[in-house]
């Protein structure tokens, strides 16, 4: 945990320069969510166009009028005419790193697409030391959490402690709390407010701690001695992929088996030809039968498996595109989990796999 206790009338401005025709989207986001987590807020983001310089003059002098803190993304062909606008205005010279210390502004340059001397991490930790502030962080991982419950737990530990950040991230599904808050606050204050968001969200809860849910489901599969194996067929291998990228999986991961076609199924798993012309692919029975199926070998003592439509359009049997069906299954008896998602193919598939985590973190919890 970190030790911000941040003014937050003090005003900070992103300015990125960029081909307006490109989505920089992303850039921003990223940007957002390093600042944030260290207790940094802008009040004003823009996508400044780099061949409109009437554009260019009004952002510059109305970062130079309106905040105090102006951080700049720009790509390296456009370094050195920022770098001489600030320093003409300011009378002073951007150091090494491209940090410009003024008596009433700091301007900050990062770049992209080049070698950048400067990171939002060098940022903050300046702004730290100007400040001297200092901060906590504390994290909260959940999935599948409705979001009306979610916010209620949060108005409930602002009210509670309201020196309360919440930075919320939602990566289909998978949702990170982060809670900033600065050093002053009482730590009594803070525990009776993460345990009100903590009491209303449980059921959901994977971890306590700033760690990918991959990580957690192996870090408990290592705990129980057990091992895994996993049967897909729309997420196409995409749980085998999250578990395979954590270190030290292969003490606690059997297999991966990509049954898409029926065939596979049958030949792979062991499921019946009858219950698949019966319900069809797409179907609790077939689940639970494929999360069975991986036990067989009695390498491993939970199964795992996804059947679903992720569109986008329907099979043939008229089911709904994003009816999807999780399964299972250890010597304790199998369990098989129905969802109806929303949303592109990649949406309905990257959801269905941190569900299918999730189904087996709490198998194995």
């Amino acid at each position: 945990m970190n030790a911000v206790s941040y003014d937050k009338t003090k005003k900070n401005c992103l300015l990125i320069f960029c081909n307006k025709r490109a989505n920089f989207a992303d850039v921003a986001s990223a940007l957002i969510c390093d600042f944030s987590s260290r207790g940094y807020y802008f009040e004003k983001v823009s996508f400044v166009a780099f061949d409109n310089s009437a554009e260019i003059i009004n952002a510059l002098m109305d970062s130079l009028k309106l905040h105090e803190n102006v951080v700049i993304s720009c790509p390296l062909k456009m370094e050195k005419t920022l770098k001489d606008f600030y320093e003409a205005a300011l009378k002073t010279a951007f150091d090494g790193l491209n940090i410009l210390k003024a008596t009433d502004n700091n301007i900050f340059v990062l770049l992209f697409n080049a070698d950048c001397k400067l990171t939002a991490a060098d940022i903050c930790d300046y702004l730290d030391k100007q400040y001297m502030v200092t901060y906590n962080q504390a994290y909260i991982k959940m999935v599948g959490a409705p979001c009306h419950l979610l916010d209620d737990s949060l108005k409930d530990a602002k009210s509670i402690c309201p020196e309360l950040d919440f930075n919320i991230t939602d990566n289909f599904g998978d949702c990170t709390v982060e809670i900033v808050y600065g050093s002053t606050v009482a730590k009594q204050a803070f525990d009776s407010a993460f345990r009100a968001i903590v009491a209303r969200v449980n059921n959901y809860v994977y971890a306590l701690e700033n760690i990918s849910l991959a990580e957690r489901l192996v870090q408990l599969l290592k705990l129980r001695r057990m091992r895994i194996g996993v049967a897909e067929s729309f997420t196409g291998g995409g749980i085998s992929k999250r578990l395979v990228e954590i270190s030290g999986v292969s003490e606690v991961y059997f297999e991966g088996l990509n049954t898409y076609a029926n065939e596979a199924k049958i030949q792979r798993l062991g499921v019946n030809e009858f219950t698949l012309k019966q319900y069809g692919a797409v179907s609790k029975e077939v689940a639970a039968q494929m999360a069975e199926g991986l036990l067989l070998t009695g390498n491993c003592n939970i199964g795992l498996s996804t059947t679903g439509i992720a569109g986008p359009k329907s099979d043939n049997t008229n089911k709904p595109v994003g009816l999807i069906y999780i399964g299972v299954a250890t010597d304790e008896g199998t369990q098989v989990y129905e969802f109806n998602l929303k949303g592109s193919r990649r949406e309905i598939t990257e959801t269905a796999i941190n569900l299918a985590l999730f189904a087996a973190f709490k198998k194995v919890k």
